[in-house]
């Protein structure tokens, strides 16, 4: 009998390990320019329409500003700005990625939203390394969907940075 209950607890255990799994390979997939992202959907909190945030002196071009977000200050970041690329349109496509990194509620500007997507292993492909010369730190993986190629982002380690100077915590 002792054998049986141990099974079955094996069962449930390799039942959550899965499920686990399947979550984890989840994401979020936006738009940046000509490019397709995805970041792990258990990372986000909601998706909201763009709207002017409040200013804040000094901080670094990157970072838009905060919005109050039901009583909680969020700071407000523009990806296309981070990511040296063109600059920045808004319109009605234009939206901002509400996300939960590190105890702390941050806000990603991206051009628009396209799904949510479920990637098997053999649908993840190892980040290629450019050396020196391209920072390929925050990148975990490139994904592939049809002809889509997504590039996976570890959004906690970008977010909690030193670069980005959002939280006081670092995720190695």
């Amino acid at each position: 009998m002792t054998q049986a209950v141990q099974a079955a607890g094996s069962d449930a255990g390799a039942q959550q390990a899965a499920v686990a799994a399947k979550q984890a390979n989840e994401f979020l997939t936006f738009t940046l320019g000509d490019e397709e992202y995805g970041v792990e959907i258990l990372k986000v909190q909601e998706i909201r329409s763009y709207e002017e945030p409040t200013t804040i002196a000094n901080a670094p071009a990157f970072i838009k500003g905060v919005v109050n977000l039901r009583g909680v200050i969020v700071p407000i970041v523009d990806m296309r700005i981070k990511f040296g690329l063109t600059e920045a349109e808004y319109n009605q496509f234009t939206v901002v990625i509400i996300l939960n990194v590190a105890h702390r509620v941050v806000g990603m500007v991206v051009d628009s939203v396209s799904d949510v997507i479920q990637l098997s292993g053999e649908q993840i492909r190892e980040a290629p390394q450019f050396g020196a010369s391209l920072d390929t730190e925050y990148i975990t993986g490139l994904g592939t969907v049809d002809e889509r190629m997504l590039i996976l982002m570890d959004i906690e380690k970008l977010m909690t940075s030193n670069d980005m100077s959002l939280t006081n915590v670092s995720v190695q």
